[in-house]
C-alpha cells in the first residue's frame, strides 16, 4: 500500500491508537502531513484513520475483529495492511499479539494498559491552555521512538534466523551452540532444540533452556539444587568447575567458558534434569 502525502485523523482527546497509527505512517512516509479534526473534509485526498467510517475507522459497524475475538482499532488495522511490509508476516503477527492487540483492546474495551496510561499523560489537562494537537504531536514522536525500536528488534530477529537454523542444524542431542549471541527463539520455535548454548553479552558463555511452545515452560531446567546458589555451592553440586550463575527460576545459568556451559547441559540430560548428580 502507497501512503499518500496527507494524514487526516480526529481531534480533541487522543489515546495511544491514533497516536500510534500516526507514528507508523510517519515511520513509512517521513513527509507525511496529519492534521486532526472532527469532520473529515470534502474531498480529502489522503488516508483517512480512527475517524470517517472508511477502511481505518474501528468505529462503524460491523467491527472487525480478530480470530482470538481481540477487535481492532486503527492501529491494528492498519498494521494489518502495512506491517507484514515492515518485518514479514511472521514477525508482523507477532507484534501484533505481543504488542498491538493490548493497545487496541485498551482503546476498544477500557482494559488497564501502562503505555495507554503513559500515551494518555500526554493529552492536555482540563486547566491547561496548551494545544491538543501540539501534544498529540508530543506523544507522537515517543511513539515514534517505541515503534522504530520494536520494528528494527524484529528484524534484527529475521537477519539472525538464518544463522540459528545453521547452528541448530549443526547440533547434537538438543544442544544447540550459537556462534555469537543471537535471538535465537523464533529459529527454534517448534524444533526439537532443548538448550542453546552462546557467548554472554556479560562475559563467559550462556545457556539457556527451550522452551516448549505449548507449556511455555522450559523443556528441561536445570536442577533446582542449582537454583540461586552461590558459585562454589553449584560448583560443589554439578562437578563442574566454572558454573558461576544459575537463575533461580532455573533456565539460564553462566559458565566461564563453551566447553562448561555445554557440560552442563549435557549433566542435565545425563540425569534428566534430577538435581545434577544422583
Amino acid at each position: 500500500m502507497k501512503i499518500p502525502a496527507r494524514g487526516f485523523t480526529h481531534a480533541g482527546k487522543f489515546h495511544a491508537d491514533d497516536v500510534f497509527a500516526t507514528a507508523l505512517l510517519q515511520i513509512l512516509r517521513p513527509d507525511i502531513k496529519v492534521t486532526r479534526g472532527f469532520v473529515v473534509p470534502d474531498g480529502f485526498d489522503g488516508i483517512v484513520y480512527d475517524i470517517g467510517d472508511g477502511m481505518f475507522d474501528h468505529h462503524r459497524e460491523p467491527r472487525q475483529t480478530r480470530p482470538n475475538g481481540v477487535p481492532y482499532a486503527a492501529f491494528g488495522l492498519l498494521w494489518r495492511v502495512l506491517g507484514p511490509g515492515l518485518v514479514g508476516e511472521r514477525q508482523a503477527r507477532l507484534i501484533d499479539e505481543n504488542f498491538i492487540q493490548p493497545l487496541d483492546l485498551n482503546d476498544n474495551t477500557g482494559e488497564q494498559n501502562s503505555l495507554c496510561d503513559a500515551i494518555g499523560f500526554f493529552n492536555p489537562t482540563w486547566d491547561s491552555a496548551d494545544s491538543a494537537d501540539d501534544r498529540f504531536f508530543e506523544a507522537v514522536a515517543v511513539a515514534k521512538q517505541i515503534l522504530s525500536r520494536q520494528i528494527e528488534a524484529a528484524n534484527a530477529v529475521n537477519r539472525a534466523d538464518e544463522k540459528v537454523r545453521a547452528a541448530y542444524a549443526a547440533s547434537r542431542d538438543g544442544i544447540v551452540v550459537l556462534p555469537c549471541y543471537l535471538p535465537w527463539k523464533n529459529g527454534l520455535y517448534k524444533t526439537d532444540a532443548l538448550f542453546v548454548v552462546y557467548p554472554s553479552q556479560r562475559g563467559g558463555w550462556s545457556a539457556q533452556c527451550v522452551t516448549d511452545h505449548r507449556t511455555k515452560k522450559p523443556k528441561l531446567p536445570f536442577p533446582a539444587s542449582w537454583a540461586g546458589q552461590p558459585q562454589d555451592v553449584i560448583e560443589a553440586r554439578s562437578g563442574l568447575a566454572g558454573i558461576s550463575f544459575c537463575h533461580a527460576s532455573r533456565f539460564l545459568i553462566t559458565a566461564a567458558d563453551k566447553q562448561t556451559a555445554v557440560a552442563a547441559c549435557r549433566l542435565v540430560l545425563k540425569y534428566n534434569g534430577n538435581n545434577g548428580k544422583p
